[in-house]
């Protein structure tokens, strides 16, 4: 078989060939390292770990981390859907190319909070989790109840944070060290 079908470059005109498959190795380079510097696979697992590879997650992390939910639920656990996987890795993939774009063009806000789909897949796994829980203080107390769990219990499992101030002294992920030449020109 040949490499042009193979490419898919076919359609092209024959000068411009040479142009499109050096295009499509560029672009391969180029998306490789951005994979490999942002350590893109990570955001596969369920460790969360990934959620601080860059720093603007380490107060959600630290204060998760020292939380009861800490020792029994990664960040997964509740920010994304459980129903089925190609919803997870879906929602997984929308949620981290917002965030990527954001943090790439530094638009992220200086306090986080969850967009309203966020919303609904933490309720969601509240009620997944807890359902034992759930069933018995609706039967005892709030029969019929359409409050959002995070009404009452908006501490959990984060505290009271609400920027990157909010944990000052919290581990931070190494960052790559800065030139001088990049200090000098930047003063």
């Amino acid at each position: 078989m040949r490499l042009r079908s193979i490419l898919g470059l076919g359609f092209m005109p024959p000068k411009l060939r040479l142009a499109g498959m050096a295009s499509l190795g560029a672009f391969t380079a180029v998306a490789g390292w951005v994979g490999y510097t942002s350590n893109g696979l990570s955001y596969l697992s369920d460790d969360p770990k990934a959620c601080i590879n860059c720093h603007i997650m380490t107060p959600q992390y630290a204060t998760w981390q020292h939380s009861s939910h800490g020792r029994v639920a990664t960040c997964n656990d509740c920010h994304v859907p459980h129903d089925n996987v190609v919803r997870k890795y879906w929602f997984k993939a929308m949620d981290g190319g917002r965030h990527s774009f954001m943090f790439t063009f530094r638009l992220e806000p200086q306090v986080i909070r969850a967009r309203e789909a966020s919303k609904t897949v933490i309720q969601e796994n509240c009620i997944r989790c807890h359902t034992t829980t759930i069933q018995t203080i609706a039967a005892d107390v709030h029969s019929g109840s359409t409050r959002p769990c995070i009404e009452c219990h908006r501490e959990v499992p984060h505290g009271r944070i609400s920027s990157l101030n909010s944990t000052p002294n919290a581990a931070v992920p190494p960052l790559p060290p800065v030139s001088p030449s990049f200090l000098r020109e930047n003063k």
